[in-house]
């Protein structure tokens, strides 16, 4: 059955491997999900972030996402948030953006620029779509 939020779908996968401390989680590609596991990785919440085309897969292209751990095994990744849904979109211009735990976390957006922290956003000065945040 198809979803209505794959990125929600993406998400709370991470949240649940993070929880299990699983090593990766498989889930279908697009550009939107690769972005977003992108800034994850340039962000150091993720280890890594691989496109894999195989046609022995149930999808076409799938994103393996690699998630990275302390030398406890305690998730790098703590908790990661939605904030816009496809019943809710959220923008904001660059003006609005609110720290994520005094600047312990980071907000991931959809810009005309691509997909971008809130960090790099303030420093290309471009606003957008809320899409997550993490910490």
């Amino acid at each position: 059955m198809a979803s209505s939020d794959p990125v929600g779908d993406m998400i709370a996968m991470i949240k649940n491997a993070s929880t299990r401390k699983l090593k990766r989680i498989d889930c279908p590609h697009s550009r939107l999900k690769e972005g977003v596991a992108s800034v994850l990785k340039r962000e150091g919440y993720v280890e890594d972030v691989k496109v894999i085309a195989d046609d022995k897969l149930k999808w076409k292209k799938a994103l393996h996402v690699y998630l990275k751990y302390d030398i406890d095994r305690s998730p790098i990744l703590t908790d990661i948030k939605r904030i816009s849904t496809p019943g809710r979109r959220v923008f904001r211009p660059v003006k609005e953006f609110q720290k994520v735990l005094d600047g312990l976390g980071i907000s991931v957006l959809s810009t005309s620029k691509g997909i971008l922290s809130d960090r790099e956003a303030r420093a290309q000065k471009v606003g957008g779509e809320m899409v997550c945040k993490a910490w």
